[in-house]
């Protein structure tokens, strides 16, 4: 598997800086909960990772394995072992989703996958989802509802088998039962030795996938590592605790006027019922 290692990374979107100077690393087997009040740059950190061009890193390193991720064009990314389970999956009109995956499949393979062992891998994957199979031939999220489109990403995750997966609030929009779908097929992945860094709005996925550590980000910079406890003190406390004890005020959400504010705390504060 891999490390991914982030050190003083400031990221641009237009004209407002984001994160000012985040140091992260993510290594083999790890699970993170990144956590942080909303707006402060916990998505913008996952889609600059990625290289998603509406982020411009103007500053620091993203190394994997000590290859220069930053250097990498967004499939290259792919290809090396990083990827991204979405917060809002895109839909793709005219484009198969056994196709797509397929493609997906042999742009990381020297030979072409055989077909047979294609949808017996592909079948394996949308029974282990729960997703019914003849969803493979609609377009890729196509008319999708928000569950649905959440375990597509999970799927994705199972076929392309990543070193590092970060996961942007998967369990939004799924109800309790597929809370548990993707719960399971996440600690499958873990047991690979996959490495994990998970935002999310609801204590139950953390409390069903055992994060190994937590880091908190805060006004664009990790201003706290630690155990797992720390979840649960977030819940317990919201963010005052470190302006106490560590000096730090939280910011109003980076780039917006104050009357479009919402602090909001970890998503641990959301619970979902049953």
């Amino acid at each position: 598997m891999a490390t991914l290692s982030i050190k003083n990374l400031h990221v641009n979107a237009g004209d407002t800086e984001i994160l000012r100077g985040l140091n992260l690393e993510i290594k083999d087997g790890e699970t993170i909960a990144l956590l942080g009040p909303n707006g402060h740059g916990k998505s913008t950190l996952l889609a600059a990772i990625m290289g998603n061009p509406a982020y411009t890193v103007t500053e620091g390193s993203i190394t994997l394995d000590g290859q220069d991720v930053l250097a990498m064009p967004v499939n290259e990314r792919s290809k090396a072992g990083i990827f991204l389970a979405m917060q809002y999956p895109s839909e793709v009109p005219g484009l198969n989703s056994a196709d797509f995956y397929k493609a997906a499949l042999n742009a990381r393979r020297e030979q072409p996958i055989k077909l047979f062992e294609f949808y017996s891998k592909l079948q394996k994957a949308y029974a282990e989802t729960e997703i019914p199979f003849e969803m493979s031939k609609r377009n890729l999220n196509e008319g999708f509802s928000g569950g649905e489109k959440k375990r597509n990403e999970i799927l994705q995750m199972k076929l392309l088998n990543p070193s590092v997966a970060m996961l942007d609030e998967i369990d939004s929009g799924l109800d309790v039962d597929a809370l548990h779908v993707v719960a399971r097929e996440i600690e499958k992945q873990q047991q690979t030795g996959t490495g994990f860094l998970v935002i999310s709005h609801y204590a139950r996925l953390y409390s069903l996938i055992h994060p190994t550590r937590a880091a908190i980000l805060v006004n664009g910079r990790i201003v706290v590592e630690g155990g797992p406890e720390l979840i649960e003190r977030i819940d317990r406390e919201g963010y005052e605790w470190i302006k106490t004890e560590y000096g730090v005020s939280v910011e109003k959400e980076i780039g917006k006027p104050m009357n479009d504010v919402s602090i909001g705390a970890c998503g641990t504060k959301v619970k979902v019922n049953g």
